[in-house]
């Protein structure tokens, strides 16, 4: 904050500082951005570039959480060609956060990012579908803005978001996600001045693949965000003024009716082949098996405490989850308004605090703009949505990147249209703004606190190392971290060459041990001061 505080206040007292460097840099930015096609590939180009060069700065994540170790146990499972993976025999020793063991072993998450995730397992590493579903996200913003702004500004908010999210953020330094929905909402947001414009059959497409990512990303967000798009698009098509139905049917509902259908139609498969049941959803099949004392939607009923087979299940469902469930539910009026100002304030935090809130804040007068006012509306109805649902990370809000910065962008357009007596501080001001964001960059919050999982990563590494295949019996003190789990495996378990399984008390590992005769067993217990595994040769006690 202090680095913004000093730029903004010599922009004030020196506004038109530096005026023919950057004059020099605006004037190549206009004529690129007035060629669209070129901004976009430009600015996407940029943002692999600077994020590769970090490399040696901020090195390929591993995955920390339990989300992150589910999507990649989806990424692995579509690498393989499958959608899903037979039940295990040995799943009770197998079994862990987030992920459904029957009828079919497999992420509970939807599948868009674990897609993702996989484009980049094939080409050599998971991280790599992360790359790209970020530049994928970032050249989706830049053509969504397109939409709403003038070119150069659409450019400028492209560069703004590499620089908030494309480099150091969690969303690209990590296995969790985000981009797939902001992508997903970005190609809904940019569609809707174009259809109506011109209303377009391929722009009608694009706003349907839209909303099948965000149907297979973050269906219940990207429900409640596409919710206002459909509404304005209907009210368009059924007003006097609007085109007959002879031409609004084949340009505009038909290509968007069969993107949709093709996508309810595979969404029934992926369920079904998951649970059974093409109208059950694996998400709501684990939330019934492990999760529903705690229920994420704010009408569902709790039930009682469930009782688990081992204890890490216990600390994490029914201690860990439940107690932030209880902080994040809105079971009354009061704590919704609460809970709106925090989910608010901490995507603000994430994607603009402090330096671009200082155009969001000119607000009030981009609403002299009426389109404008529709973007607004959404962000008001999203966050009023987001509020029935009790857990909140700023990737939950995904969809609403790009009509965020399309706002922002708008703020920027009369900031630096703003004099005082005669002088142009507003040029100097948005000025100022972008280099804090350049200066910032490396220093905004991650905002999550990391598991503690080198140590997993460096055991699996040295076991991948040793020949033969493994088993790794995984020991956990009374006390251990619930979120640290080391329980994970790949989508074949039997050919793998780690497998790790948990110890559970008053649990016989012999049938563990009977199954994976063929293995070398080693021990490992993840709350020593450095966790290294020893082997097992003699048979383990209870």
């Amino acid at each position: 904050m202090a680095v913004v505080t000093v730029l903004l206040v010599a922009a004030l007292c020196a506004p038109q500082a530096g005026g023919r460097f950057f004059g020099a840099v605006e004037s190549f930015g206009s004529r690129l951005a007035r060629r669209k096609s070129l901004a976009i590939i430009w600015v996407t180009a940029a943002g692999i570039f600077l994020r590769v060069a970090m490399l040696p700065l901020v090195p390929v994540p591993i995955p920390e959480f339990h989300d992150e170790f589910s999507y990649l146990l989806a990424a692995d499972t579509f690498a393989h060609g499958r959608l899903t993976n037979p039940p295990h025999p040995m799943r009770i020793y197998l079994d862990t956060m987030h992920v459904n063991q029957l009828p079919a072993y497999m992420s509970k998450y939807p599948p868009a990012q674990g897609a993702a995730l996989a484009l980049g397992q094939v080409l050599g590493h998971p991280w790599i579908g992360v790359l790209l579903s970020v530049a994928a996200m970032i050249a989706a913003v830049v053509w969504a803005l397109q939409g709403w702004l003038p070119p150069p500004w659409a450019l400028l908010g492209g560069v703004l978001l590499v620089l908030r999210v494309g480099i150091f953020g969690y969303w690209i330094n990590s296995y969790w996600g985000g981009a797939v929905a902001a992508l997903g909402g970005a190609l809904v947001i940019g569609a809707l001045p174009r259809i109506m414009r011109a209303g377009r059959p391929r722009d009608a497409v694009i706003l349907g693949l839209g909303v099948a990512i965000l149907a297979n990303s973050r269906p219940f967000e990207g429900l409640i965000f596409s919710a206002p798009v459909i509404a304005v698009l209907l009210f368009r098509l059924f007003r006097k003024q609007s085109p007959s139905w002879q031409q609004t049917l084949p340009r505009v509902v038909g290509p968007f009716y069969v993107v949709i259908l093709l996508c309810g139609m595979f969404m029934a498969y992926y369920n079904w082949r998951g649970t059974g049941n093409p109208l059950l959803f694996p998400y709501t099949l684990n939330e019934r098996i492990y999760e529903s004392a705690t229920p994420a939607l704010v009408w569902q009923k709790a039930t009682a405490p469930l009782h688990y087979a081992n204890a890490q299940f216990d600390v994490f469902y029914n201690d860990l989850n439940h107690d932030t469930w209880r902080a994040g539910r809105a079971d009354s009026i009061g704590k919704a308004i609460r809970l709106l100002g925090r989910d608010a304030g901490r995507f603000v935090r994430f994607l603009l605090w402090p330096e671009l809130c200082v155009p969001f804040l000119l607000l009030f007068y981009t609403l002299r703009d009426r389109r404008v006012r529709f973007l607004v509306a959404q962000t008001a109805i999203c966050f009023s949505g987001f509020v029935l649902v009790a857990w909140f990370f700023p990737h939950y809000a995904a969809p609403l990147v790009a009509t965020v910065f399309a706002l922002t962008m708008q703020g920027f357009r009369h900031l630096r249209r703003v004099t005082w007596q005669g002088r142009p501080i507003g040029i100097g001001v948005s000025r100022a703004v972008v280099i804090a964001a350049v200066l910032l960059a490396p220093f905004h919050p991650m905002d999550y606190q990391k598991a503690g999982l080198a140590s997993r990563a460096r055991v699996a590494t040295e076991l991948e190392k040793m020949p033969g295949k493994q088993l790794v019996i995984v020991r956990y003190s009374p006390k251990h971290d619930a979120n640290a789990e080391w329980v994970y495996n790949r989508a074949d378990i039997d050919d793998s060459k780690i497998v790790w399984a948990r110890d559970i008390p008053g649990v016989d590992l012999a049938p563990l041990l009977a199954y994976y005769r063929d293995r070398r067993v080693w021990i490992v217990e993840p709350d020593t001061g450095s966790p290294e595994p020893r082997p097992c040769a003699a048979p383990l006690k209870q």
